[in-house]
């Protein structure tokens, strides 16, 4: 599958840490500069306005997918040559989705988690073949991986499923890796043949 386009799931806030805002500005700008398309939730505000405006700015082509109930809370971008407004969350999740070959999330709150987790669900059940990845700046999702590395060792997480979640910190490489994705389907049922 050719990568053309990625979703990026962060923060309508830009966090407490400076690193947080250099990280969002450095995946715009190589998006743009590797010619992959920018989809994200469409505000202007926090990372979201900076992964943005760092693609517009290297001259990179960029969607927003933002539904009505929140385009003034988060403050839909202006500049965008493509702003989408849909009725729901559930349809700007949808639509991100359809418009994008992959998904990268950098950090944010439970808004980026519940994406994340998502499109990260909808591979394991071989709903999409997509790369899913974590673009883990300073450390930021070290405490999720531990917590999907429990899981694992509880007996409610494949290793192939955790496997299905790419991460690492440095934005060319995880764009390397997306690009060579092999999708896993498997059964997503642990214990299927204790049955």
């Amino acid at each position: 599958m050719r990568i053309e386009s990625i979703c990026v799931f962060c923060g309508s806030s830009s966090g407490s840490r400076d690193v947080y805002r250099a990280a969002a500005e450095a995946v715009g700008k190589r998006l743009a500069e590797r010619k992959l398309r920018l989809v994200f939730g469409g505000g202007s505000c926090g990372l979201m306005g900076v992964v943005a405006d760092a693609a517009i700015a290297a001259g990179g082509q960029v969607i927003g997918v933002i539904p009505r109930a929140i385009e003034r809370r988060e403050i839909a971008h202006s500049g965008l040559a493509e702003l989408r407004v849909v009725a729901s969350m559930h349809e700007r999740k949808a639509m991100m989705a359809e418009l994008s070959d992959g998904f990268i999330a950098l950090p944010g709150g439970l808004g980026t988690l519940e994406e994340l987790f998502e499109v990260l669900t909808w591979a394991q059940l071989g709903i999409h073949e997509k790369p899913v990845a974590l673009l883990n700046v300073a450390g930021y999702f070290d405490p999720l991986l531990a917590l999907l590395d429990h899981h694992v060792g509880e007996g409610f997480l494949r290793p192939e499923h955790h496997a299905l979640l790419m991460h690492g910190d440095d934005i060319d490489d995880l764009l390397e890796r997306m690009a060579k994705h092999e999708p896993t389907i498997l059964d997503k049922w642990l214990d299927l043949d204790e049955r």
